[in-house]
């Protein structure tokens, strides 16, 4: 049974039906075509498809679409401004922390949420926000580093 929801995404009201068993990342990727949300593990151990559900990062996969009715996310598509990447997908580029790029937008929406709540975060404290994100490629070296040298002009 087909059930109707609505909810603001990056900043837009969206609506879909979906079963009550749609997960929202297949919501978003299958529905509203966002694609950024990257799907990996489908059991929560990755973090590719992290999103900020109410300004929390949270992993898609673990999320029925229907609980999220009537509340705010935010994916990796809602960072771009004015069709210029944010300061954080910048310094990702600019401190080579994407090899494949598969982890990165998880990577991207667990460091924007952090950065959301804590505006000069230490080492320890970047490490913990992105420990849910799994990357393969890079050792998390630079990742770790383009978070803290955005921390410094975050625009929030």
């Amino acid at each position: 049974m087909l059930k109707t929801i609505s909810l603001n995404v990056n900043g837009n009201p969206c609506s879909g039906e979906v079963e009550p068993r749609t997960l929202l990342a297949h919501f978003l990727r299958d529905t509203l075509r966002l694609t950024g949300t990257h799907l990996g593990c489908v059991v929560g151990r990755c973090g590719a498809c992290t999103v900020l559900w109410n300004g929390t990062p949270v992993k898609s996969c673990m999320v029925f679409a229907v609980q999220a009715a009537g509340d705010e996310i935010i994916t990796v598509e809602g960072l771009v401004q004015d069709k210029r990447l944010h300061p954080l997908q910048e310094g990702f580029w600019k401190n080579d922390a994407v090899e494949c790029g598969y982890c990165t937008p998880g990577m991207l929406m667990s460091a924007y949420g952090l950065l959301t709540k804590v505006s000069n975060p230490t080492e320890e404290q970047i490490k913990k926000a992105i420990s849910g994100n799994l990357c393969r490629c890079t050792g998390y070296r630079n990742i770790v580093t383009a978070i803290k040298e955005t921390a410094a002009n975050f625009p929030g």
